[in-house]
């Protein structure tokens, strides 16, 4: 495990009359504290050792995939267009996968259907969206007015895109429906820009866990982990708790 101390730290020291010979020798003491309160606890058998995970990549690798996951919005669209399309959902070896519907004469849309409700969804729901600060007002509009304007475009395409007799047509206001749902989700996580300061939490927590350089300081690289308590005179002991 690696103990650092900042520039401020070693300031903190030198101005209380400490010298860098005597910073050392209070780093060999902590060394020793530690290998004493900790004994065998990371003596684990090889292949074993949680020090091992801790000091792998896979904490900063399952926080970067997080951050790309909470953008990524492929999978929603996705799903959106084997709906639209009519496909129909079976298990093969455990394993959910989608299948064209064997009676596509019974589908709500056409292709050229699902592709112009695609195209418009997809102008909707994507990054820039989610990533935008609104306020709820402007949720409320931009929902609102992608409802009026999509109810409009199946009102005078309604034919050319698939929904040429009555029982498709019934499922028009579903249709309306469940697209809007999806803008409106889209845009509620953008709402007070909760979604961006999120991902930049994300992202810190990332860089964080990836263990990069936030400055220069004193690196001391120990085998143990940093005990509860340590001798009176380690000055280091007086850095505002620290390290205690």
């Amino acid at each position: 495990m690696s103990v650092q101390l900042s520039q401020e730290d070693i300031s903190d020291l030198r101005a209380k009359g400490f010298g860098d010979d005597e910073i050392a020798k209070a780093v060999g003491e902590l060394e020793q504290e530690q290998g004493q309160a900790q004994g065998g606890y990371n003596k684990t058998p090889q292949g074993n050792s949680m020090s091992n995970v801790s000091h792998s990549s896979f904490g900063a690798k399952a926080s970067e995939d997080i951050a790309k996951w909470q953008l990524e919005l492929n999978d929603i669209l996705e799903k959106a267009e084997h709906v639209l399309k009519g496909d129909v959902v079976e298990f093969e070896d455990g394993k959910l996968i989608w299948k064209s519907n064997p009676h596509p004469e019974l589908n709500t849309l056409n292709d050229n259907g699902v592709q112009i409700c695609m195209k418009l969804l997809s102008m909707y729901v994507n990054r820039n969206t989610i990533l935008a600060d609104y306020s709820d007002d402007e949720v409320r509009y931009k929902t609102l007015d992608f409802g009026k304007r999509f109810n409009d475009l199946i009102f005078l395409k309604y034919d050319e895109m698939g929904m040429d007799n009555e029982d498709k047509r019934k499922e028009y206001a579903s249709l309306v429906g469940a697209m809007t749902d999806i803008v409106h989700s889209a845009y509620s996580r953008a709402k007070d820009g909760r979604e961006r300061e999120s991902y930049r939490k994300m992202i810190s927590v990332s860089q964080a866990s990836s263990g990069g350089d936030f400055g220069g300081g004193l690196t001391v690289n120990t085998n143990s982990q940093s005990p509860k308590t340590r001798g009176i005179l380690n000055p280091m002991r007086y850095i505002g708790g620290k390290y205690a």
